[in-house]
């Protein structure tokens, strides 16, 4: 990868994107920023050492995110690769929660990676890069519609990618299955196993998106868990 690379992340305030931003710039990508606290956005701009361009976005707003998206490309002259990080994760299951998940992990989900595709089609190649979740594979009792929004994530981007290979462009569509990961949505959760720092995951992630793959367990040991999960019987399951 050359230093005319450009990439976005939507999500880069906290946790894995504000970490997978600062690995693109260290590895002379210039970065374009979104999430919607412009303090962190501000603050993360100063800490990274190339180009940079910060834009707040709250993907929530399902008609505002695209264009502000479009409006960042344009200010960039154009994007490489587009990381969609943004996704929330309550527990409680008040319903203001559970529209909260919704509106962010798959309304907002959609609404900016069909913009992202529409302007890799119109460009014809690019990297499309989703962030879901190892939660993906099963329901849980924990928080079901974090879960089913997850594998809504998945389902949707391998949709993505056997459509996309119609056209034969050259474009790409990695889903990203991470597995515990020292961020705000594991705070206070007991005996989690191989949480992996947000840099670790950053640097997995990037060494995805420099080899184009379609899907990525982050850590890579969390491939075994995916395993279990797909064979593991409802009886011993429904005990977890």
């Amino acid at each position: 990868m050359n230093d005319s690379k450009k990439a976005i992340v939507v999500g880069a305030t906290s946790g894995i994107g504000e970490a997978l931003a600062i690995e693109l710039a260290n590895n002379g990508f210039e970065v374009g920023l979104t999430g919607r606290r412009q303090n962190l956005l501000d603050e993360l701009d100063r800490r990274i050492q190339t180009r940079t361009y910060a834009r707040k976005m709250d993907i929530r707003d399902a008609e505002a995110a695209p264009q502000i998206l479009n409006e960042l490309v344009r200010e960039m002259n154009g994007a490489d690769v587009i990381v969609i990080n943004s996704g929330v994760l309550y527990r409680n299951g008040s319903w203001d929660e559970l529209q909260a998940m919704i509106n962010t992990n798959v309304t907002g989900f959609v609404a900016v990676a069909e913009a992202a595709l529409e302007y890799f089609t119109n460009k014809g190649k690019g990297h499309l890069v989703g962030i879901s979740s190892i939660a993906g594979l099963r329901g849980a009792k924990g928080s079901p519609v974090y879960n089913a929004s997850k594998a809504f994530i998945s389902n949707y981007m391998e949709g993505l990618r056997h459509k996309i290979a119609t056209s034969g462009m050259p474009i790409h569509v990695t889903d990203i299955r991470p597995g515990f990961v020292r961020t705000q949505m594991i705070e206070g959760r007991p005996r989690l196993f191989w949480v992996s720092s947000p840099e670790k995951a950053a640097r997995q992630i990037f060494s995805a998106i420099r080899n184009k793959k379609k899907r990525v367990y982050i850590t890579r040991r969390w491939r075994l868990v995916a395993w279990l999960a797909r064979i593991v019987p409802d009886w011993i399951y429904n005990k977890w």
